[in-house]
């Protein structure tokens, strides 16, 4: 893989494609695709890529909101019009986004033996949605929903697309999630282990929806959260700097 630490920070893909992107400052150990939360380009999702970009990884940052004309949802609106925006999308326009993501990655150098997936909240369904159609060397999703309900047309739910994951899966859920069950997350961690591939879900007892989103004290959870980066980056580093 070439050098990519002079990458500009915000480029658009051949098709269009806006994406956030944060380079190491030496030759990256691997790319990382890093989706969204319902809110869009925040401050918070930028220093999730720059986090990357300091353990080594190239990051580059969809702006699934582009088809609407902006980054994030607006701050006014709060979770209600975040909710509400996230479900126009389709699942065609996402894997499209993903897939320009990919491809510049690619460009950049980055094999496929060394791309992967990381995604919060909506972003954590695409994130695996994504590894089961995509060369992926790992996923990772930190509470994504729609796992028993689906969200978008073309995206089934979570339960049903786990046991055909094609790249080794994390899953990292609250057990006190107002959004997403119990229930739920064992059945998904139970139809991700049905998956030919490593796949583990882990979940915190105590910590709710968004518990990594450190912007937001309410639901921030410290512990949880920095349980659950570590265990993203040691996954990502198990699964994804193979020799391409």
């Amino acid at each position: 893989m070439s050098p990519a630490h002079d990458t500009p920070t915000e480029v658009t893909t051949p098709g269009g494609a806006p994406l956030t992107v944060r380079a190491p400052a030496g030759t990256p150990r691997g790319g990382v695709v890093v989706v969204h939360d319902a809110r869009g380009i925040t401050p918070y999702l930028r220093s999730v890529c720059e986090r990357l970009a300091a353990a080594g990884w190239l990051a580059a940052a969809p702006h699934l909101y582009h088809r609407q004309g902006i980054a994030e949802t607006p701050a006014v609106g709060g979770w209600p019009t975040a909710a509400t925006d996230m479900l126009a999308f389709t699942g065609p326009e996402i894997a499209a986004d993903v897939d320009a993501a990919l491809a510049y990655l690619g460009t950049a150098g980055v094999g496929e033996a060394n791309r992967a997936i990381i995604g919060f909240c909506m972003g954590g369904t695409v994130a695996l949605a994504a590894s089961t159609r995509a060369p992926l060397a790992a996923a990772v999703s930190f509470y994504g929903g729609a796992v028993s309900t689906p969200y978008w047309d073309g995206v089934a739910p979570l339960v049903e697309l786990a046991p055909a994951l094609r790249s080794p899966w994390l899953g990292l859920y609250g057990e006190e999630d107002a959004l997403i069950t119990l229930a739920e997350i064992n059945a998904l961690r139970d139809a991700a282990a049905k998956a030919p591939v490593p796949t583990e879900l882990v979940s915190y007892p105590g910590a709710g929806h968004a518990f990594h989103s450190d912007d937001r004290a309410a639901i921030y959870r410290p512990e949880a959260a920095a349980d659950a980066w570590s265990r993203a980056l040691a996954f990502l580093d198990e699964h994804a700097t193979k020799a391409a």
